[in-house]
């Protein structure tokens, strides 16, 4: 009789004991398996296990949070206001922006210009003296000498400082138009000369300007594109561009009795290559010049 009470007692032990081990037994064929399809995420073990994981992982710091995908760098869309260079191999679907069309005016904007019968030799010898660089040109008038030939003028003329480098660095990253209110017989080897390496792709003289009820000489830029958001033109009379008030930059007149101006190298170039990098200029050169406001004020609406 002792010895049946005795297996009686054992009895249940074992059979819990055999219990506990086919439940780990399955646990670890679990693991397995999941090995076998992947490895398992710390949460799955401890899910098994029977464990949360948030009283584990409270260590963290409750005050990070990742980044939403919006604002992630990696996936952030470029912005459409930074011009970015694409090959066009079709492995992106960005379009480039179209280079900048940066119009220049000639006279008091790249250079200034005298006949040289009437400057006077103060004048030419301070500039001079200063460091200007100068060159005199022979310029056919539309005037005719009294035998019918035509009349030359003799004109000295004063190079902005800073020109050729301006052009240079300007042509990088913009095509370039002169646009100028003088006769062609006078501009155009006067150009000729500051543009030895023909950056301007086009030339327009005083025919190419149209006269309205408030100004002559305008400049309409709508001959060069119907698009102008990446057209801007550079002009010491702002009445020039009234027609297209938020394409205009006025900039300061120039003469021979500025020799350490400093206005295309330290002023307009980083305004025109800030410009280029945009896909419209003209709400950067409304905040910046307010023009449509100034012509109000002359009285041009």
């Amino acid at each position: 009789m002792a010895e049946l009470a005795q297996a009686e007692v054992y009895a249940p032990r074992t059979l819990q004991v055999w219990r506990t081990l086919l439940n780990w037994l399955a646990f670890f064929f679990q693991i397995f398996a999941q090995i076998v399809r992947g490895t398992p995420s710390v949460t799955q073990v401890f899910s098994y296990v029977g464990l949360g994981t948030s009283s584990l992982l409270s260590s963290a710091s409750p005050s990070f949070k990742p980044l939403p995908v919006a604002e992630s760098p990696e996936s952030q869309p470029p912005s459409d206001t930074v011009a970015v260079p694409i090959s066009g191999d079709g492995g992106d679907d960005h379009r480039p922006i179209k280079r900048l069309t940066a119009v220049l005016d000639l006279d008091e904007t790249l250079v200034c210009a005298y006949e040289t019968s009437s400057l006077p030799a103060s004048v030419r010898s301070q500039a001079i003296e200063a460091g200007l660089k100068w060159f005199e040109l022979e310029c056919i008038s539309s005037d005719k000498e009294f035998e019918g030939k035509p009349k030359i003028n003799y004109v000295t003329v004063f190079e902005r400082p800073g020109l050729r480098e301006f052009l240079k660095q300007l042509h990088e990253f913009a095509d370039l138009v002169l646009f100028t209110a003088g006769l062609e017989g006078y501009a155009r080897p006067l150009v000729d000369r500051i543009d030895v390496e023909n950056r301007f792709c086009l030339r327009l003289y005083r025919p190419s300007t149209i006269s309205t009820e408030y100004r002559e000489h305008v400049k309409d830029l709508s001959c060069l594109s119907k698009d102008l958001c990446r057209t801007v033109i550079v002009d010491n009379n702002p009445f020039s561009f009234l027609l297209q008030p938020m394409n205009g930059i006025p900039c300061i007149p120039f003469s021979a009795g500025q020799p350490h101006d400093d206005q295309l190298l330290e002023v307009l170039l980083p305004l025109l290559r800030h410009l280029s990098q945009q896909t419209d200029v003209r709400p950067i050169l409304y905040e910046k010049f307010h023009m449509p406001e100034w012509f109000q004020k002359h009285g041009i609406p």
